[in-house]
């Protein structure tokens, strides 16, 4: 069954920005898009039955109508579904190659990735995830991968790749390192020592990345290792990307599926779209 691009809409300009984004994926993979709006908002005063479905279908239709015009070739189609945010866009993303949702701009998440209806549906979603600011990112701009090269993962490696090759636009891998705790405050005093660490570690990045440079010869990569905060770098390098990519280990834990710091940063402070690709 052909996947489609679903969009959790809820008519604020982040949920719209990210339909906007979405359909620009939908044209590039040749994928359906489909508009997701979900639960059961309540204007004031509360309207009769037949006024309530009209306007619970005015958001997805007029939107798809936008988008069929900006995206001549699209194929929309948008329905309201009633029930929890979480657990009907967690369903959803099973059958979607992108779940794309909306999220304010940095020092917060909103509209739909709002606390745990956000957080919720990452942690369950086996398909990538995409948050978008309410504004469109600059062309051209390099797609930023964060790794973890000691978790490699096929998925997130392709999915990082094949987002710069259709973009036609570098991609910037970033890993960050330290040191080991018994050599922390010895490589203060000692720049020798600091470099060859420094050495060791590009090498293992360049190891890594090997691969996947074969198998995607016409994308331009740039590979850094950088010492310090992997989530700081992070930051810092999505103020110039077009899509920041990050990983999510799958698996569960005892209080439930962890999500890192270095991807919680990204999504709480990225101004580019974030890709959260789930891995084992």
């Amino acid at each position: 069954m052909l996947r489609s691009i679903t969009v959790g809409l809820d008519g604020s300009p982040e949920s719209l920005a990210a339909a906007e984004w979405a359909a620009c994926e939908a044209v590039s993979l040749g994928l359906p898009l489909t508009l997701l709006q979900v639960g059961e908002p309540v204007p004031a005063p509360v309207p009769g039955p037949e006024t309530y479905r009209r306007w619970t279908d005015h958001v997805p239709r007029q939107t798809a109508l936008g988008l069929r015009l900006r995206h001549p070739g699209v194929r929309v189609r948008g329905e309201h579904v009633t029930g929890s945010p979480a657990d009907v866009l967690s369903h959803a993303s099973k059958d979607a190659e992108l779940l794309v949702l909306g999220s304010r701009g940095p020092g917060g998440i909103g509209g739909f990735v709002t606390g745990s209806v956000g957080l919720g549906v990452l942690a369950h979603a086996q398909r990538p995830v995409v948050f978008v600011r309410a504004r469109r990112p600059h062309e051209g701009r390099p797609v930023v991968l964060g790794l973890d090269t000691d978790h490699p993962d096929s998925a997130l490696m392709d999915f990082a790749f094949d987002s710069a090759a259709r973009r036609g636009t570098p991609l910037l891998i970033l890993h960050a390192w330290s040191p080991a705790p018994y050599l922390a405050y010895a490589t203060l005093d000692d720049p020798p020592l600091r470099a060859s660490l420094a050495r060791g570690d590009a090498e293992e990045l360049a190891d890594v990345v090997r691969p996947w440079r074969q198998k995607f010869p016409d994308v331009e990569v740039a590979e850094e290792s950088r010492y310090g905060s992997a989530a700081a770098h992070l930051v810092a390098a999505a103020r110039e990307a077009s899509l920041v990519v990050v990983g999510r280990r799958g698996r569960r834990g005892p209080f439930g599926t962890h999500i890192g710091h270095v991807t919680y940063a990204a999504l709480h402070h990225s101004p580019a779209p974030v890709a959260v690709v789930s891995h084992g």
